[in-house]
This record gives C-alpha cells, sequence and structure tokens, in this order.
C-alpha cells in the first residue's frame, strides 16, 4: 500500500518530468537483516529506516541548494562502491545459515533456474527473472512436499522441526480485502548506525536512475537530482512513520522500463494505484509471505551478491585506481570489517560493527588519508559517478 502511495509522492514532487515507480531498495535488506539479528523489533528497524529517509530528504534539499558536486565531494566513487559492496556481501552469513538450510536441493534449483533466467532470457523476461525464480521455486516446493512429504529442517523461527515446504494455511484463512497493519516506528541508536550508511548507497543509486532515465526519454534530468532524492527521502519518512518499508527508486523498476520503452508517468500512476489495491488485500500479502525458505536461499544467493558486485560496477565505470594506496587502504579495511562482522566495543551499552563500522572506515579513512597524502596520489574524482544502474538506449532483443 504504502509504495502505491509513495510513488503517487514522488510524481508530484517531480512534476511528472521523472517516470518511476518506488519500492523497497534492495540496499535495505542487508541492514534490517543486521538489526533483526541483533534483537531489534518491526518497530526498531521501521524506526532506523525512518531516521534515513529524513537524512535522504536532507541530502536531496542539499543537493538542489548546492549542487551535485557537494555530493560527491564528500562521497566520491570509491566510497560509495566500497559502501555499496560490504552492504551487499554483509548479508552472505544469512542466506548461509538461514534461507539455504532450510531446503538445501529447492534452493539449488532455484539457483540455477533463476541464474539460468538472468542470463539467457531477453527484453522484458530477462528484468523479471527473479520472479520467475521465485515462481518455480514456490512450484518446486509444492511437488517436493507432494512427493517426499514433510522435510525435517529449521522452519521459519529458526527451529529444527518437520514442517511443509510450502505452507499456504495463512492463505486461505486471510481476508481478501482488508488494512494492512500499522504500527509506530522506534528508535535505538544501535539500528539508527547500522541503517545510515545506507544513505550514501541510495544517493549513488538515485543518481544513476535520474541520469538512465534521462538518457531513455531524450530528456536531461540533472537539474532533477535534487528534488528526486529528497523525494524518495520524503516518501520513506511517510511510509515508514506507519510501519511500512523504505520506498525509494531502484534499478530492477528502471531496467523493466528499458525492456519495454515504456516512459508515461501515467503508467505509474495506474502501477501505484494498483499497488494500493494490492495492499488492500490480507491474501496477497499471505501469498508473499509464504515464500519457502528454500527458495529464499535459492535467490538470495545470486541477489545479495549482486548487490555486492554492483559496488564493483562504479568502480569499474568510473575508472577508480585500486593500485593507489590512498583508495586501496580505506577500502580494504572497511569491505572486510564490513563482511566479517568485526566490531568496537565502545561502552558496556554501545558498540559499532558490520555495516556501520565498516562505512565509517571508509568514508573518515579515505577522507583522512587525503589530506595527509602527497598530491601526486590525489587526482580529482569525477564530478558525478553514474551510481550502480547502467542501461543503454538500444531496443531489448
Amino acid at each position: 500500500m504504502m509504495s502505491g502511495v509513495a510513488t503517487m509522492l514522488f510524481l508530484l514532487a517531480t512534476r511528472g518530468r521523472v517516470p518511476s515507480y518506488l519500492g523497497c531498495s534492495l540496499s535495505f535488506v542487508g541492514v534490517a537483516a543486521v538489526i533483526r539479528a541483533q534483537g531489534g523489533g518491526s518497530a526498531a528497524v521501521t524506526g532506523a529506516i525512518l531516521v534515513v529517509g529524513a537524512a535522504l530528504l536532507l541530502s536531496g534539499l542539499a543537493v538542489r541548494r548546492f549542487g551535485a558536486r557537494i555530493i560527491h565531494t564528500a562521497m566520491p566513487p570509491v566510497v560509495t562502491g566500497a559502501v555499496v559492496m560490504l552492504i551487499g556481501f554483509n548479508l552472505a552469513p544469512v542466506t548461509a545459515g538461514t534461507y539455504w538450510p532450510a531446503d538445501q536441493w529447492t534452493a539449488l534449483l532455484t539457483m540455477l533456474v533463476t541464474g539460468a533466467a538472468v542470463v539467457c532470457l531477453r527484453g522484458f523476461w530477462s528484468r523479471v527473472a527473479i520472479f520467475l525464480g521465485l515462481l518455480f521455486g514456490y512450484a518446486v516446493s509444492w511437488l517436493f512436499d507432494r512427493v517426499f512429504g514433510r522435510i525435517h529442517s529449521v522452519d521459519g523461527s529458526g527451529k529444527l522441526t518437520d514442517h511443509w515446504r510450502l505452507d499456504l494455511s495463512k492463505v486461505s484463512s486471510a481476508d481478501w480485502i482488508g488494512l494492512p497493519s500499522l504500527h509506530a516506528p522506534s528508535f535505538e541508536w544501535s539500528a539508527v548506525l547500522v541503517a545510515l550508511p545506507v544513505v550514501i548507497a541510495l544517493i549513488a543509486e538515485n543518481a544513476g536512475h535520474v541520469k538512465a532515465v534521462g538518457e531513455m526519454i531524450g530528456d536531461p534530468l540533472d537539474d532533477q537530482l535534487g528534488t528526486a532524492i529528497a523525494a524518495d527521502g520524503a516518501a520513506t519518512v511517510l511510509s515508514t512513520a506507519v510501519g511500512g518499508p523504505a520506498t525509494t527508486t531502484y534499478s530492477e523498476n528502471i531496467g523493466v522500463m528499458a525492456a519495454t520503452r515504456v516512459y508515461s508517468t501515467a503508467a505509474y500512476w495506474a502501477a501505484a494505484c494498483f499497488a494500493l489495491l494490492f495492499g488492500l488485500c490480507p491474501k496477497f500479502g499471505a501469498v508473499v509471505a509464504a515464500v519457502p525458505g528454500g527458495v529464499l536461499g535459492g535467490i538470495t544467493v545470486i541477489l545479495y551478491g549482486m548487490i555486492g558486485l554492483l559496488g564493483a560496477q562504479i568502480w569499474v565505470h568510473n575508472k577508480v585506481d585500486l593500485r593507489n594506496p590512498l583508495n586501496l587502504v580505506p577500502v580494504a579495511a572497511g569491505v572486510v570489517i564490513g563482511v566479517g562482522g568485526v566490531d568496537l566495543k565502545i561502552s558496556e551499552n554501545f558498540e559499532l560493527s558490520g555495516i556501520a563500522l565498516g562505512t565509517i572506515v571508509v568514508l573518515v579513512g579515505y577522507h583522512a588519508l587525503r589530506a595527509l597524502a602527497p598530491a601526486h596520489l590525489k587526482p580529482q574524482p569525477p564530478l558525478l559517478d553514474e551510481g550502480t544502474s547502467g542501461y543503454d538506449d538500444q531496443r531489448p532483443e
């Protein structure tokens, strides 16, 4: 429901110049998983993401006032790439320890079919390959239940027990029409610090999305960058204030736009209305919530790795020289800290670890070393990197 509302808000804020549909960026998956692992509930997750949305809103207003240079001076491509990378790879233990063990054979088959779909399909179907893999996993789980019966593995709560791979009991009991459950956010410093680094990734993503859409429609949208970032932030604040997820532009939807060549904002208004209607159908939500753990294991092996490698895409596109020790040292330290879950205990009730600590090391380390480094190690970075998206304007096969 809030995805539809957020899209409407975005289209109004950009006055229909930037066709886009808003959903929950993959960048938030990592922080939500980490907060959950630390014992945080849904309120703590939405509270942390609300703070991210507020920071994104302020960043967008700053870009509107001072231009894109202020963002890219503080967060050059070497920094944004490293943050995106550690956010993605920090998720590897979630797949290995939670999803994959739920049903390893379904996970393996889902991974193989999803990977083949991503590589082999063309046009629109290649853009929805992850969704096709999800449908395949659903079918395999249903078939395995009929052929082999219950599986003895960890269930959704993490307990080792006999259970059905595909449990649709909550679908049958769900109502066709009803309001989604709403809750107020809560604010915990530990959760907020884990989530804040996502702002860097989101700014990089949004810059790429605005440039990519501008190239597709033949209308340079650089003047809309600040507005788009601010609209993403405002939409996220609105959504999380009632217990919804983050709502931002993201590459999958931009990719579908490139494949279908549908750039009409009227189409995105229609999509927003459909999302709003689906949000008022608890039965549809129950179907989504019933995704088997093994299916998630097969998909997230690819998906989480893709998130991490988007960071490498930023480096390659912007010709970041990792032979330069000014780039290499903070990135090497920050990525290992973020991926390995290294922690720094500051007091009995406060510690930094994983994504938060890794981002601080990359960001502060880069600028501190840049201030001390000799002149020949400090080339000027590009003014505006393209974030994590790049799409050509060729017709899909």
